[in-house]
């Protein structure tokens, strides 16, 4: 399995260069394997099973529910795919084996899809609004399918880890966002996965894999709402702190690099921050079961869906 690290890889690196300087013969380091790609997800054979149910009358208002075995009540993640925020990106069948796996393992997954930029009603308001109102759905999903909604936690990958952290934060929105909703549902804990935590910070410096800051500033209608953008739509502008949080990255993510997860730990104030980067991972083997980073992910999943 990969190495993990809590923000110390650079004297992790030294003390290993150092080791290698005392051998008596030289060793030359075998050049790393690649990383996961967008194709190489793409590639594999579809993975099915879910209870396809819909949380609104519109196409993209749908997600899958994946069941344990057992009577339950079971334990529930709320799962967000990723993708740029960009409808014509295919992303959300690649979360499947992830829901798949959690599921196999005891943990019910909602799998949710939501409007997206391109699509009619993506963008803003309509990708937040439908976030919110897919997450709240669960508890309309409870009593059928025994979920225990005293353990429910989020979690989300890329655009979905933006989006993950969004909804756990809902209760802080300004009173007067179009977004603000009354009781959003309880949650137990957040988990993000290469998330973009935060949309100034990924507009200001981020790479530009996912459109660069034009994307965002679709997002959050930056044209019409100017320096209000962000005050509804980042994580970054109002950090979770009441919720347990997890960030999770590669250390060879190139699309979310590890800076963006340690820049938002920094400045939040949860009752329990863990960043954590995993060497040797880039981008996708964060939601790849058939990784080496995958036992990591899922105890951290399990422990925030903890009592």
């Amino acid at each position: 399995m990969a190495g993990i690290h809590h923000r110390v890889p650079a004297m992790s690196r030294l003390f290993a260069f150092l080791a290698c300087l005392m051998l008596s013969a030289p060793v030359l380091a075998a050049d790393p394997p690649p990383v996961l790609t967008y194709k190489d997800l793409l590639a594999r054979p579809a993975v099915t099973g879910g209870i396809r149910l819909t949380y609104g009358s519109d196409l993209q208002q749908f997600g899958d529910l994946w069941l344990p075995r057992g009577a339950g009540p079971h334990p529930l993640l709320v799962l967000i795919h990723g993708g740029c925020w960009l409808g014509d990106v295919p992303a959300f069948d690649l979360m499947n084996p992830m829901a798949k796996a959690l599921s196999d393992a005891g943990v019910a997954v909602w799998n949710i899809e939501y409007r997206r930029l391109g699509q009619p009603g993506g963008g803003y308001p309509g990708t937040f609004q439908d976030v919110a109102a897919a997450t709240d759905h669960v508890r309309a999903l409870a009593d059928a399918h025994k979920l225990d909604l005293s353990r429910v936690a989020v979690a989300g990958h890329s655009a979905g880890g933006h989006l993950a952290l969004w909804a756990a934060g809902r209760a802080q929105l300004p009173a007067d966002s179009p977004l603000k909703t009354a009781n959003p549902l309880n949650l137990r804990g957040v988990v993000s996965l290469a998330g973009i935590v935060d949309l100034r910070d990924y507009r200001e410096r981020g790479p530009t894999a996912c459109g660069g800051p034009d994307t965002v500033d679709r997002l959050t209608d930056a044209a019409r709402r100017g320096s209000a953008a962000f005050t509804d739509t980042s994580p970054g502008e109002a950090p979770v702190k009441d919720l347990a949080l997890t960030l999770i990255s590669g250390t060879r993510d190139i699309i979310v690099p590890p800076t963006f997860a340690q820049h938002y730990a920094a400045k939040a104030t949860g009752p329990e921050v863990r960043e954590l980067e995993i060497d040797g991972a880039g981008h996708f083997e964060l939601i790849d079961p058939q990784s080496g980073t995958w036992p990591v992910i899922q105890a951290e999943i399990r422990d925030r869906l903890r009592r």
